[in-house]
């Protein structure tokens, strides 16, 4: 089928509208969790500001993706290949691992940021974590302190 060929109808796309129902579902379950958040805040705005904001750009997301579906106006998918896939879950099972683990932040994200590149079909490594490691260190300092924010740490941390 082409998209382009006036006289043949579009079809409803069932996977976009499984993705829009998944969408609005991931807003709901952050309108939720957002709800249970203690506000500290005397004024303004408190821990549950952001969840929200998040789920308002889900919200609008799964309804533009719904309505595309319905008019069967997304682009045509690819074969789906698994790999890629994979290698993002295994980088945000790393990415897990070593926070729980005490391994600390910027080796979490590194190993999340050469997993995601691999994903993408970069295959040099040793490059992607010298680069890994620079920009998580300089993430971390810019948390830690100019924003005073508190993130995992753990041995490199500790030597900053």
């Amino acid at each position: 089928m082409t998209s382009g060929d006036p006289a043949q109808p579009r079809r409803v796309d069932r996977a976009g509208i499984v993705i829009a129902v998944l969408l609005a579902g991931l807003a709901a379950v952050l309108v939720c969790d957002a709800r249970g958040l203690q506000s500290t805040a005397m004024y303004g705005m408190g821990p549950e500001a952001m969840p929200v904001v998040v789920a308002t750009g889900l919200g609008l997301l799964a309804i533009g993706n719904f309505i595309d579906a319905l008019r069967g106006n997304l682009p045509v998918r690819e074969s789906a290949d698994p790999v890629p896939v994979i290698l993002i879950l295994v980088g945000l099972a790393l990415l897990i691992a070593i926070i729980g683990f005490g391994g600390g932040f910027i080796l979490a994200t590194s190993a999340l940021f050469v997993t995601t590149s691999a994903a993408f079909g970069r295959r040099a490594i040793l490059v992607d974590s010298i680069i890994a490691l620079v920009m998580s260190t300089l993430i971390y300092l810019a948390f830690d302190r100019l924003l005073t924010l508190s993130l995992p740490t753990g041995p490199l941390e500790r030597l900053l």
